[in-house]
């Protein structure tokens, strides 16, 4: 399933410049000046690491906007945007924990950052807290109501909790807002598949595949519903493409031998199932020991629809 875990905040927090000073207090405001001067100084000194932070991000140098985004909040503890930034970082090293507890500072600096909500939500959606996860990005839409990946990963969650129409009405949702999102076409197309509406998913992984050629679980997931359709010929070409795009796509390779045994290449099949089984998928191992030596009817087998 297509998750959106990495968010950056689009611009740093501003800086408290605290209270109006009284006029006609020389000394008091000598020393304003002085403190004004060094806070703009930080913040300023702040912006250049997040800077560097955002463009080793963006390169996917994620250890690298971490050290950064580290000397950032190290300058200026109140820089939301440096919190937000650092968590979601996290979330692309896998620290679950620790974007979510950078996301918890960034919302008590600034409570309106959609961002740090999302990051949250992120995180708590991969921590298992599926109920959390939706509370905080209704809590990111309700800020940013134009924040397609916050319906994409709510849609994730609700799906995790069952909730398979309001995740289809949530990836509905980030496709009129986003009409160009693959990510979002595939998901619903895989909850459609789920329900059985295999017409319908496939016109959603046709779609998902028209804006990005590259998705390897679109083609996976298109396979699938042409098998459950009878189209055995049609899906095979579907597995292939995925293996083309991840060749370690244990999964694509043990379903595209279930797709040529169906039409009598049991050769094919076992020559799959073998890559799939060196690729640790037990299944086809087993197949590969007991149909691949004598040859028997085609039984039902297992499909991992993700």
């Amino acid at each position: 399933m297509t998750r959106r875990t990495t968010a950056i905040a689009a611009a740093l927090s501003l800086l408290p410049l605290g209270q109006p000073l009284l006029l006609g207090s020389t000394s008091a405001l000598a020393t304003a000046a002085v403190v004004l001067s060094t806070q703009v100084a930080d913040a300023q000194s702040a912006a250049v690491f997040n800077k560097r932070g955002y463009a080793k991000f963006n390169k996917g140098d994620y250890q690298g906007a971490l050290a950064e985004f580290n000397k950032a909040i190290e300058i200026n503890p109140q820089d939301a945007g440096a919190y937000t930034s650092r968590s979601g970082t996290k979330l692309n090293l896998g620290d679950n924990q620790g974007a979510l507890n950078d996301a918890n500072k960034a919302i008590d600096i600034n409570p309106q950052n959609s961002i740090a909500y999302y990051n949250r939500g992120s995180a708590k959606d991969e921590l298992g807290d599926y109920q959390g996860a939706i509370a905080d990005f209704n809590k990111a839409i309700e800020i940013n109501p134009q924040d397609a990946d916050a319906y994409l990963n709510r849609g994730n969650a609700k799906y995790d909790l069952k909730d398979t129409q309001g995740a289809i009405a949530d990836w509905g949702k980030a496709i009129e807002i986003n009409p160009q999102y693959a990510g979002a076409y595939t998901n619903r197309g895989a909850a459609k598949l789920n329900s059985k509406d295999y017409k319908g998913a496939i016109s959603d992984f046709n779609k998902a595949i028209e804006i990005n050629p590259h998705l390897a679980a679109a083609y996976f997931n298109r396979g699938l519903a042409k098998r459950k359709l009878g189209d055995y010929q049609g899906a095979i070409p579907d597995y292939k493409k995925a293996i083309e795009i991840n060749p370690q796509y244990a999964a694509a390779y043990r379903n595209s031998g279930i797709a040529k045994e169906l039409v009598g290449d049991l050769k094919g099949a076992c020559a799959d199932w073998k890559e799939a089984s060196s690729l640790g998928d037990k299944d086809a191992a087993g197949w590969v020991r007991k149909e691949c030596q004598s040859p028997q009817s085609a039984p039902q087998r297992n499909e991992p629809l993700w």
